[in-house]
């Protein structure tokens, strides 16, 4: 093997052009900048319509409806489909969030996030989650089914509420707002949310109350409806190249569905312990039932929309005189992954490491340890790669030391070459005889440093996926970590590190392999310049001590 350090740079080029290839392939762009008010302006009236003819519910099983009964989402009354008057609209604000919910359904149609501006620098600029807008349309939705013919409190009914103004007060923990449905014959509903100081997660209780002269028969579903956006992606910014759409928890793993694949073949399975989400690059909107029943799974796109719901496969009888509350969860915020944990299992899965997910959560929690102690994720990303190297010091020692061997017999091995330079086959024979003369293994190189390439590939994902790092300072000029260097300082001293280190180790004996080599940290300083800075704060830290480590591995051995 004539140059070890060649086989490494190409393995590194396969495996990033291996990412670049699983971006493309499965993900989709952030959507754009929603509107500031998440209403639907007059002019909106005329717009591309929601859709109104959603799939149908699942009927009941022949046991629990009588013979020719079916399922039915009857509505009661409903502003023009895509219509959102201000006057149906409540307002409710917490301490981490904007929220409006329309009366006509009682689903969330609005959601802002004050704590997360889309730049940095911008607060009244904050990040949007829902819009009732048809040309954006995200919505959270949540109803009752009942048999036909029988009014039920759905995604299409009239709510009201006693105030339009919700809002949580200092010293208050928990804010609740209730919408109330009036039906005919003394049926009766509510929907009941629940917010609380400091989290994203919304509970959320329907209470159906029959107070009728026979037994009522409901059951409970929740629904995430959105607009869906082509790609458009660009290499000068990760965040478009994030999943943007459904996925669905099958009490195991999560499948993102592509909604071109959904529109072909539409998603319906039993599922027991999921729950369903629409997500995007560190942000996400996530509707949890109760995990102890099976419940009906679907997801469809109709060209326009995605719509996504779980929905009970058996209905509640409700006696005479009696009540029934359905609970869930909601989630719309954040991809913290603590907050995440708290809420379902497997939802902290959103933030997608990738196949490489058993070494990236333990290398998040080890940066989330020793930030609570550091208080700065610049320094943390500074302190776990110097931990990362002091793990595989014995491993990258060997490869050093084999790299320096290597340097200490460079002339040797060119004279060799010169001699030989006609017959292949004793110049093959002759560098095999100098390795074994002077115990050098070439391979003796690559191997530990191939071991260590997951783990780089993991942290790349953990640095770009967690949104705990999102528009984290450092210190000078880098004020945000996940955007890219303003005055491109740290790809800059990226490449000089790079090229440093290439000077460390023995030129390759190839004089064409040799220039390749020197164009190699010019390419990865313009390739890194519109990475986040806490990417390339990372690979200049891991260069740095590499440098310093093969530095001292050469001074003992030419003492030697």
């Amino acid at each position: 093997m004539d140059n070890i350090r060649l086989f490494l740079w190409m393995g590194l080029g396969v495996l990033i052009w291996l990412s670049y290839q699983t971006w493309q392939k499965d993900y989709a762009p952030t959507p754009t900048a929603l509107d500031s008010a998440g209403l639907s302006s007059p002019g909106l009236q005329d717009a591309e319509p929601m859709i109104d003819d959603l799939p149908s519910l699942p009927e009941l099983s022949a046991s629990e409806l009588s013979p020719g009964t079916t399922l039915s989402t009857t509505n009661n009354t409903r502003t023009g489909v895509g219509q959102i008057s201000a006057a149906n609209v409540i307002h409710v604000q917490t301490d981490v969030l904007d929220i409006k919910i329309n009366l006509d359904g009682g689903d969330l149609q609005f959601a802002k996030l004050p704590a997360y501006p889309v730049t940095k620098g911008d607060p009244n600029n904050s990040v949007q989650l829902l819009s009732g807008d048809p040309a954006n349309l995200f919505v959270l939705g949540s109803g009752l089914y009942s048999q036909e013919g029988v009014p039920a409190p759905n995604h299409r009914s009239k709510f009201t509420a006693t105030q339009d103004e919700y809002v949580l007060a200092d010293g208050q923990n928990q804010l609740v707002v209730t919408l109330h449905w009036q039906g005919e014959n003394g049926l009766s509903a509510e929907k009941i949310y629940r917010f609380y100081r400091g989290s994203y997660a919304i509970g959320l209780d329907q209470v159906f109350y029959n107070a009728g002269t026979e037994p009522y028969r409901a059951g409970s579903y929740l629904q995430i409806k959105r607009k869906y956006r082509p790609p458009e992606r660009s290499m000068f910014d990760v965040d478009s190249y994030s999943f943007v759409g459904p996925v669905i928890y099958d009490g195991e793993k999560y499948k993102k569905l592509d909604a071109e694949d959904l529109g072909e073949e539409p998603f319906d399975q039993a599922i027991t312990h999921g729950w369903i989400a629409s997500i995007q690059h560190h942000f996400l909107v996530a509707a949890v039932p109760p995990a102890e029943a099976a419940r009906k799974y679907t997801s469809t796109f109709d060209g326009n929309f995605t719509l996504t719901r779980v929905m009970d496969s058996a209905a509640t009888s409700i006696p005479v005189g009696d009540q029934a509350v359905f609970e869930s969860t909601l989630f719309v915020g954040p991809k913290l992954q603590a907050q995440l944990a708290e809420v379902a299992d497997g939802l902290k899965l959103t933030v997608d490491y990738g196949r490489l997910t058993v070494l990236a959560q333990p290398l998040f929690w080890l940066l989330q340890k020793i930030f609570d102690i550091v208080g700065n994720w610049g320094w943390t990303i500074v302190i776990v790669t110097l931990l990362i190297k002091l793990v595989f010091y014995k491993l990258t020692e060997k490869s050093g030391r084999s790299m320096a061997k290597m340097r200490k017999i460079a002339p040797r091995l060119k004279a060799v070459q010169e001699r030989h330079k006609d017959d292949r086959e004793a110049l093959s024979r002759a560098m095999m005889e100098l390795y074994k003369r002077e115990k050098v293994n070439p391979a003796a190189g690559c191997w530990p440093m191939l071991i260590q390439i997951p783990f780089f590939i993991a942290f790349y994902w953990v640095l770009l996926e967690s949104v705990e790092m999102r528009q984290a300072p450092f210190m000078l000029w880098i004020t945000d970590l996940s955007t890219r260097d303003p005055f491109f300082i740290l790809p800059l001293l990226m490449g000089g590190a790079m090229f440093y280190q290439q000077k460390l180790n023995p030129p390759p004996p190839d004089p064409m392999q040799a220039k390749i080599m020197q164009f190699l940290p010019l390419i990865f300083t313009g390739m890194f310049a519109f990475f986040p800075a806490g990417l390339v704060l990372y690979w200049l830290t891991n260069s740095v001590l590499s440098m310093a480590q093969q530095w001292r591995i050469n001074k003992v051995l030419g003492a030697d």
